[in-house]
Parts: C-alpha cells; sequence; structure tokens
C-alpha cells in the first residue's frame, strides 16, 4: 500500500498560519458583532487581501455571513454554537435584512434594528442607507443611550425584571447628567409603563437627536427581547400623534414577523450552511 507524501514543514506552516489568522478573524468579528473587511485587516495587522480569502473560506463553511445591508460581516448561528448564546441574536440579524427590504420601501422613512449591549443599544440592521428621507448616514454599529432613545425605552419595558434591575444598577454608577435626571424625577417608571401598555416606546422631545423623532417596537421570542426595531423620521414633517397612527401597527408587525421566522427556523432547521465534511 502507498501512503501519501506527508506535507513539509512547510506547507504545515503555512496552514497553522491561516488557521490561526483565521481564528483570529472570527473572534474578532463574533466579539464585536460586525466588522467590515478593512477594519478586521487594520484591527489585526492583516493585508486585507488576505482577510478577504479567510472570509471567504469561513463564509464557504458557514461560520460567517456577509449583511444584507451593509458591507460588514458577522458570525452565524454555526459559529454563534461556539460562543455563549449569542446565536438567537446573530439569526435575528439576519432575518431582519430581508423583512426591512420588504418594508422599507411601503414605510420611506429609515428602520433600525438594535440590540443591547453594555448599557447601550447598537445598531446592527439599518435602511438609513438607501431611505431617501433618511439625514443620517453611516448609522451601522451607533450606540445609542437607553433612557434617551425609544429602541433603549423599549428594550427596558419589556425585558425580563431581573435584566432591567441589573441594567438600571448599572446605570446608576455610570449615568451621566443627562440620563441621571430621568431617575432624580422618576420620570423613567412612567416611560417604561407607557411603552408596556402601549407595546412601544417613543422619542418626540428632541432628548437625544433635536430633528427627529422614532417609535420603536421590541422583538419578542420565548419571553426574550432579542433587540428592538424602530422607524425614525424628521420632527419638522410628523407630529407623534400622526406617526403613532401611521407607522405603529406597521412596526408592530416588523416585529411579530422577525420573531415568527426565527420561530420557522428554528424549528424547521437553520438554514445556515453545513460545515463541509
Amino acid at each position: 500500500m502507498t501512503h501519501p507524501d506527508p506535507p513539509d514543514v512547510s506547507e504545515r506552516s503555512a496552514s497553522v498560519r491561516a488557521l490561526v489568522r483565521g481564528l483570529q478573524i472570527l473572534t474578532l468579528v463574533n466579539r464585536e458583532g460586525w466588522a467590515t473587511a478593512g477594519e478586521i485587516a487594520k484591527a489585526l495587522g492583516m493585508p486585507r487581501p488576505t482577510v478577504y480569502r479567510l472570509l471567504e473560506t469561513l463564509e464557504e463553511e458557514g461560520y460567517v455571513t456577509l449583511s444584507s445591508s451593509a458591507n460588514r460581516w458577522r458570525v452565524t448561528r454555526l459559529a454563534a454554537r461556539l460562543g455563549d448564546g449569542y446565536s438567537l441574536i446573530s439569526e435575528a440579524c439576519r432575518i431582519v435584512g430581508p423583512v426591512f427590504g420588504e418594508w422599507g420601501p411601503r414605510l420611506v422613512w429609515p428602520l433600525d434594528f438594535s440590540v443591547y449591549h453594555d448599557a447601550h443599544m447598537i445598531i446592527q440592521e439599518t435602511t438609513h442607507s438607501r431611505s431617501p428621507l433618511s439625514i443620517d448616514r453611516g448609522m451601522m454599529g451607533y450606540h445609542m443611550p437607553l433612557f434617551r432613545t425609544a429602541p433603549g425605552r423599549a428594550y427596558l419595558a419589556f425585558c425580563q425584571d431581573a435584566e432591567r434591575e441589573t441594567i438600571l444598577m448599572q446605570l446608576r454608577r455610570t449615568a451621566g447628567p443627562e440620563d441621571m435626571a430621568y431617575f432624580v424625577s422618576a420620570r423613567i417608571d412612567s416611560i417604561i409603563a407607557e411603552a408596556r401598555e402601549a407595546g412601544f416606546a417613543t422619542r418626540s422631545d428632541g432628548e437625544f437627536r433635536p430633528k427627529t423623532s422614532s417609535i420603536a417596537v421590541p422583538v419578542l421570542f420565548k419571553d426574550q427581547v432579542l433587540g428592538c426595531v424602530s422607524i425614525i423620521w424628521s420632527r419638522s414633517a410628523l407630529d407623534m400623534v400622526t406617526a403613532i397612527n401611521l407607522y405603529a401597527g406597521p412596526m408592530k408587525t416588523i416585529a411579530s414577523t422577525i420573531a415568527a421566522r426565527l420561530g420557522d427556523t428554528a424549528s424547521g432547521g437553520f438554514s445556515e450552511p453545513t460545515p463541509a465534511a
């Protein structure tokens, strides 16, 4: 019986180096939530062509995927299984893109999907770049405060009581003057109560971005808030009562659609690629 010649030292070294670099990329993308190839190359000190090649390999094997709304990479459920439970949020992000693609042209005003991380809401998917009415660009990855934004208020209103208490304890220690005022006046309590009653949260008083207002609805899956979908419009174009009449219903439908598709995917098997044998 003949045996194939073992790889020489240089081949083994190249393979190990590629594996290490691939793991570094996977770790970075998982930690940051998303990243462009250029950001990965800069952070890890790798040549950009090498990053592109390794990302393509990781994509072929089912560990990363390119966002449908921006040139950014994120981990898939397959990779998230190796981590600490990020899989549902990662899968929700994958589902959001097509749902926004369906609703964005109908609602026209920009839509965002944001998730909670370290006392902020971070935008993971957005239609700002495609909306003709957007006054903001480059919103992917944007960090938003909790008390002064509709997504932050929606998240606080609908997350589990224990998580809310933990978040509020953290904010009491770290909040700046603008947010501390909500504790002093107990205004955050009324905001949470109103959001829970309505099923959505609002921002209308120019407390965060003076020129815009927004409505946010939580995406609920098995009593867990995976994130919040929101619509943003110019305050000079619409008052809040009109906006609620126009958009609260569609935003609830968008949130429930994302949750339903996530449920269908979970029950029927996730559609991401199976790793090659």
